[in-house]
């Protein structure tokens, strides 16, 4: 057994034991959200839903500063997923952002770690996006990096601002994995080489790199975009839903990833957030304007390869 696989259990066994705390098993796949947080979590929406149009939504993260997931956008998707399933007159779903500069920063780590059942509630929203009948699209401007990356993914399609829109999974620069989706979906859309490239490097790509790895279905000018999805979206809302829900099926046999896979990036997560390299990369990044605008939070990227650089310093005055 590896030590990461030690840690793993140690943490999954004191997980539960701290979970089972007043007859309440969160190791269960069924996740409770506690129903003082459930509360708290519904009086600060995370988005706005606009049901205009016959037979689309519309959904515009707006969660300042700049758009960070944090467990009750995580909670209040799962309530979304719940409305869209229960209305069959929807078709269509688009996610966009009120925010220019960022579609979906990352996820905010420090308040997920407080409750680690929240990406088991996220593994769910995300087979629930994946599976069902409406189409699911993300019109994207602006950065969408970790958990955003993983949620557009998770999306039917992907449409891009050719001048705004920058896509990064920077978790291995932090010490962590992404671990909510990101190593299921790219290797699927992508291929495992540029799928190795985007995980391992951490970095930020454009949008027009995106679309040349078949990241995004296409990049517009920013000038373009809206126009361009509304049409598509005209479009679909003017077919029948069975018969998008029975083809959107018919494909999915080929391109979703199962529970089981998600589950497994999902437990590593956790365990990797306590070794002391995380803890010392994470370090460095509380004084660099972390979940604020800031340069740091513009690019993400570009700073990771600096988080390494004195403990590698220290080696080699060692040697």
């Amino acid at each position: 057994m590896t030590g990461l696989s030690r840690l793993r259990l140690n943490y999954v066994g004191k997980k539960q034991m701290r979970n089972t705390k007043g007859g309440k098993n969160m190791a269960n796949p069924t996740y409770e959200v506690h129903a003082n947080d459930a509360a708290r979590e519904a009086s600060v929406a995370q988005f706005n839903i606009d049901r205009t149009y016959s037979g689309q939504w519309t959904i515009t993260f707006s969660n300042p500063p700049i758009n960070m997931f944090v467990p009750s956008t995580i909670v209040e998707l799962g309530a979304l997923m719940t409305d869209l399933e229960s209305d069959p007159s929807v078709k269509v779903v688009v996610f966009q952002s009120a925010n220019p500069d960022f579609f979906v920063a990352h996820l905010d780590v420090a308040k997920a770690a407080e409750r680690p059942e929240v990406l088991g509630l996220w593994r769910e929203f995300v087979l629930r996006l994946s599976s069902t009948p409406v189409v699911s699209i993300a019109k994207i401007r602006g950065r969408t990096r970790g958990i955003g990356n993983e949620f557009v993914l998770a999306c039917d399609m992907r449409f891009a601002s050719r001048q705004s829109a920058l896509f990064g999974n920077p978790e291995v620069g932090v010490g962590l994995v992404p671990g909510g989706g990101a190593m299921e979906w790219l290797p699927r859309l992508v291929g495992r080489s540029r799928a190795l490239e985007i995980v391992l490097s951490g970095d930020d790509f454009d949008a027009d790199i995106a679309e040349r790895y078949g990241w995004v279905n296409r990049t517009l000018d920013d000038a373009d975009l809206d126009s361009f999805v509304d049409a598509l979206v005209g479009r679909l809302a003017s077919f029948d839903r069975e018969t998008l829900a029975a083809a959107k099926a018919q494909v999915n046999r080929f391109g979703t990833p199962t529970a089981a896979e998600l589950q497994s990036s999902t437990d590593l997560f956790f365990p990797l957030l306590a070794l002391p390299g995380a803890q010392a990369r994470r370090a460095k990044i509380r004084n660099l304007g972390y979940g604020v605008p800031s340069d740091f939070e513009l690019n993400f990227g570009r700073y990771l390869p600096s988080f390494g650089q004195a403990d590698d310093d220290a080696t080699e005055q060692k040697r």
